[in-house]
């Protein structure tokens, strides 16, 4: 087969995962092959990623401080880059695009080694680990934000702001106008599963307590914990307010649609499909999240005025009743904050990261 091939390699997370696939679609259509190197976490996400082959490639991580672990990793690090090596002479890919994620190291590493040009893509507005580990050698560093925090000088000259690719049905809402309420005000609730107690516990006691005026024009719908679905019911049927609970909803783009104003975590594709889809928002980003990284995401539209930031220490019911009935209050405001955020919106990331692509492959 003629065809240029590109290897990607991502991390089994779907923060990694969804771009990447955003990627490999549009350079199929552009007449790339495309095999993707992961490990078992991703297959949970890479159900409908198009390629023509998966590899799950040797790698690990290790707590800092684990010297038993660091060990260990070694060994599964240096047997992926080998086993990596071994499938760059097979296939001969023209590029290796990685997403970060430990298991994308030993491909990149592999790549460098055997003088593979490398495009990084950073989804997060803080470079991650491996994205920082391997960037030096990379031909050019693709980001999702206009700042990139721990870049070295080095690196921060060769970076291209492209956004991060998003899903199709989700880009195709930038066609839409957004359509304030009318009264009704639908409320989507999102990253209330997987741990997250926090959003689950405080937003239906906020809402709850808002005057019965604004409670009755509220129309929820609310990504929760499993074990916390049962309180919310309850706690929202009580206050007069109509909800819609579940753990997780599967058609997203359907529901930011009909959105007009979203509650949710700040993670890269979080913010991305807020700008894209253009909706105000209430961001509560993730005290955990290494560096801070979600704090920094949130900022691209906290500054372009589309959302109000709350950091997790000071989210309660207090500080939650208070930004809704901010909000919600003004008058024109939710339209406002709904343009200010596909201001900052890059629609089309997918192609321009394809571009890049191109540009760097080897002929």
């Amino acid at each position: 087969m003629s065809q240029k091939l590109a290897l990607i390699a991502a991390g089994g997370t779907g923060g990694h995962m969804f771009p990447a696939e955003a990627l490999s679609r549009t350079l199929i259509a552009r007449g790339w092959r495309v095999v993707l190197a992961s490990d078992s976490r991703g297959d949970l996400y890479a159900q409908n990623f198009p390629c023509e082959e998966r590899l799950s490639l040797e790698a690990a991580t290790f707590k800092k401080g684990d010297l038993i672990g660091a060990a260990t990793a070694a060994f599964r690090i240096v047997a992926g880059i080998l086993q990596a090596m071994r499938v760059l002479d097979r296939l001969k890919p023209a590029v290796v695009v990685g997403f970060g994620g430990y298991p994308a190291f030993p491909a990149l590493a592999a790549a460098r080694l055997k003088g593979v040009p490398i495009i990084i893509h950073e989804q997060n507005a803080v470079l991650g680990r491996v994205n920082r580990a391997m960037a030096g050698g990379a031909a050019v560093v693709a980001c999702a934000f206009p700042t990139l925090k721990r870049a070295s000088d080095k690196v921060s000259q060769r970076l291209a702001v492209v956004g991060n690719p998003v899903r199709s049905d989700i880009v195709a809402l930038q066609a839409r106008d957004y359509a304030p309420p009318d009264p009704t005000i639908r409320l989507l609730v999102t990253g209330g599963s997987q741990g997250a107690r926090l959003l689950s516990d405080v937003i239906p006691r906020a809402i709850a307590e808002l005057p019965e005026e604004m409670r009755l024009l509220l129309r929820v719908e609310q990504q929760t914990r499993p074990e916390s679905m049962d309180a919310a019911r309850q706690t929202y049927a009580e206050a007069g307010v109509e909800s819609e609970i579940a753990p997780f909803f599967r058609n997203m783009a359907a529901r930011l649609e009909k959105a007009h104003l979203v509650i949710g975590r700040a993670g890269a594709s979080t913010i991305s499909e807020l700008a894209v889809a253009g909706l105000p928002s209430i961001l509560v980003p993730l005290k955990i999240a290494m560096e801070d990284h979600q704090t920094w995401n949130a900022k691209l539209l906290e500054d372009a005025g589309a959302a109000y930031v709350i950091p997790e220490d000071a989210f309660s019911p207090d500080s939650l009743r208070a930004a809704l009935i901010t909000l919600i209050s003004e008058p024109g405001g939710l339209a406002r904050r709904a343009a200010a955020a596909r201001s900052v919106s890059i629609p089309d990331s997918a192609e321009k990261l394809a571009d890049l692509v191109e540009s760097v492959a080897r002929v």
